[in-house]
């Protein structure tokens, strides 16, 4: 009992401090340990997302105190979010353990590309509006709030690595505000995740309280790392991080398609 004690509150400051560092959703480094633990992956899922409400909510209430965070472009996107966040918790309980855990591989791989695509257009020349976010504004924050809440509910992460990159492509937002705002949105989908799983008795409350606890501190260190590290460096242990997740959650797949 004490040595899994530990072993999640290692694993709580762990995935803060590459939330912090990399800017990757706790979910995706949370999700496979808790599996590694022993707790079927919904539960995993679950259990994430609850972890995942209080790193952020802790993040955006600090954007908020620093007035960086603008309220209405957090409820915009998080409205749709608040919807599709069930749709993913109900096809989360309907889908076996082995294509659960393939399918958040193959969003772990396509992760990547995103980043890469994030880092890009973050040297990309803004402008004030594009044809699509005039044309269709409701649309494009629809699309993009909604994907962010069904991957939470459906995976338990926070869909920020996903969101910002549609926010910068489809509602023109530059990179700072698109990840202040996506945090807000994040908070937003992971309660409307974890109120759907709680509701199947899906969430360990008690573990993903220490997650979460262990989160706070992690992503504060990694905060005030961030800035002493090369931007070669910080994407190089991005990628490489992703895809060592990936090939470990496709073998944990196999291992429980192997079970039934």
């Amino acid at each position: 009992m004490l040595d899994n004690l530990l072993i999640l509150i290692v694993s709580g400051l762990f995935s803060g401090f590459l939330a912090g560092l990399l800017g990757i959703g706790g979910g995706t480094v949370l999700v496979p340990l808790l599996v590694t633990l022993g707790y079927i992956p919904v539960q995993a899922v679950a259990t994430s997302s609850l972890a995942i409400v209080i790193t952020s909510l802790s993040g955006s209430l600090q954007n908020w105190r620093m007035g960086y965070l603008d309220l209405q472009r957090v409820i915009l996107l998080g409205s749709p979010a608040l919807i599709t966040a069930q749709f993913g918790v109900y096809i989360s309980n309907l889908l076996p353990d082995y294509m659960l855990l393939t399918s958040l591989g193959i969003l772990l791989i396509i992760n990547v590309f995103l980043g890469n695509l994030r880092q890009r257009l973050a040297t990309r020349p803004t402008s004030t509006s594009t044809k699509t976010a005039k044309i269709f504004p409701i649309i494009a924050r629809l699309g993009t709030g909604g994907t962010a809440g069904f991957l939470a509910g459906l995976f338990g992460i926070g869909g920020g690595v996903i969101i910002v990159p549609l926010q910068i492509l489809f509602l023109e937002e530059t990179l700072k505000i698109a990840i202040q705002t996506s945090l807000g949105v994040i908070v937003m989908t992971t309660v409307s995740a974890t109120i759907g799983h709680a509701s199947q008795g899906n969430v360990l409350f008690p573990i993903g309280l220490i997650l979460g606890a262990g989160g706070l501190v992690g992503s504060r260190i990694s905060t005030s790392l961030l800035p002493k590290l090369p931007n070669r460096v910080v994407q190089f242990c991005f990628c490489g991080l992703l895809a060592i997740l990936a090939v470990y959650t496709f073998w944990q797949a196999w291992q429980s398609y192997s079970r039934t």
